[in-house]
């Protein structure tokens, strides 16, 4: 029974891979208004693949993919095998987006316009790059379902990554920073992909 409801779960998976292979396009209009939510945490530290995580902050965040990449190879594909480029406020609206171009690589988010549909502060503080720690097997699931374009909703934490050798990678704690050490590292518990067919203005 155990053995045909994990193939069960798994066929459910791989259907829901393979129909969601297209980028999301929901059109003009700002799809995530809020900002990201972030808490003290005094959560113990705990281990995971063979590295100790220290959560830094409690994270919420609901926002729009602008890019998702992964990886395989790299000390912290370890722990995070998905980054995603989120955005947020008007940096979650298509009409926005349409003026920049936006990728990733070598877990940096990039970004480039030759006019500025918003000023350059707003767009750096209301979009970030996150380096994605799964909680559970499930969570990897959705997160390998997840495309450029889809809203998402995440909570967990805000972490701290150490190995014995002393290699450590740390999540920013503030949305406003840029260049080195200011994408967050995210341990995701809870996740969701909301299903929007229509927006209202």
């Amino acid at each position: 029974m155990k053995k045909a409801l994990c193939v069960v779960f798994f066929a459910i998976v791989l259907i829901l891979i393979l129909g969601r292979d297209q980028d999301t396009t929901l059109g003009p209009g700002i799809y995530a208004p809020d900002d990201p939510v972030q808490i003290s945490s005094n959560a113990p530290s705990f281990e995971y693949n063979g590295y100790t995580i220290t959560p830094l902050a409690e994270f919420w965040i609901q926002a729009k993919v602008l890019s998702k990449k992964k990886y395989s190879t790299g000390r912290e594909a370890d722990v995070s095998p998905v980054d995603l480029a989120l955005g947020w406020g008007r940096m979650s609206d298509e009409s926005v987006l349409d003026e920049l171009k936006i990728w990733q690589s070598n877990r940096w988010y990039r970004w480039r316009t030759d006019d500025f549909p918003i000023p350059r502060q707003e767009i750096e503080s209301h979009s970030g790059n996150m380096h994605i720690i799964p909680a559970s097997d499930i969570i990897l699931s959705i997160l390998n379902t997840v495309r450029k374009g889809d809203i998402v909703e995440f909570s967990g934490k805000l972490v701290r990554v150490d190995a014995d050798d002393g290699w450590h990678w740390v999540s920013s704690l503030r949305r406003s920073d840029v260049g080195d050490h200011s994408c967050e590292v995210v341990w995701v518990e809870e996740i969701m992909i909301h299903d929007i067919s229509h927006h209202d203005d």
